[in-house]
């Protein structure tokens, strides 16, 4: 199971890069094979229909190719001014866009989280973030919102929270979203 990994941040040390790859180390954990794939959001231009148009961009075609051919995607966020960053909205501009037909967000399972210094966690913009996403046609998974708070000083190593309530309720909205693509198979 391919699991595509998108964080609305472009920093490094990203707290929100944080939670995914504590994601993609619950994925390697569990039974079967399920491997957790990055989508850089900081590596796509602006988007701009003539350059749709003019068949996009190398790295516009292989973000839309890594999502249509994906079981599910998960999203990390920020925060900035109670909505999500600007290269986030961007990267889902462009992935609502099809490739010769639907969007690759369309009946995509997704689940979102949230992180960020502050004591809200980021949770404000993950209202936007799923209207968004519900707009695009994708099918979030409903879960307790997952917000880390005080991101910046919760313990990490090698780039991933080992606190281990925030890893268990992580774990809790990845089976949630393994369920979810589960549910979503039997359906079709």
């Amino acid at each position: 199971m391919k699991i595509v990994l998108v964080s609305g941040s472009t920093r490094p040390d990203s707290v929100n890069t944080a939670v995914l790859e504590t994601v993609r180390q619950i994925l390697a954990g569990l039974p079967g094979e399920h491997e957790g794939v990055f989508v850089s959001a900081a590596e796509l231009p602006f988007y701009e229909a003539g350059l749709e148009r003019a068949d996009g961009s190398a790295a516009v075609r292989a973000a839309k190719e890594l999502v249509a051919g994906a079981d599910a995607l998960f999203i990390s966020t920020p925060s900035y001014n109670g909505e999500m960053p600007g290269v986030l909205k961007n990267a889902l501009d462009w992935l609502s866009r099809g490739i010769d037909g639907p969007s690759p967000l369309t009946g995509k399972v997704t689940a979102v989280a949230s992180a960020s210094p502050g004591a809200r966690g980021g949770l404000d913009a993950q209202a936007g973030l799923i209207g968004v996403l519900t707009r695009c046609g994708a099918r979030v998974v409903e879960h307790e919102p997952v917000a880390v708070r005080g991101a910046g000083g919760v313990a990490t190593e090698d780039g991933r929270y080992t606190d281990p309530e925030l890893v268990a309720l992580l774990a809790s909205l990845t089976g949630a979203l393994l369920d979810e693509v589960a549910n979503a198979g039997a359906l079709v």
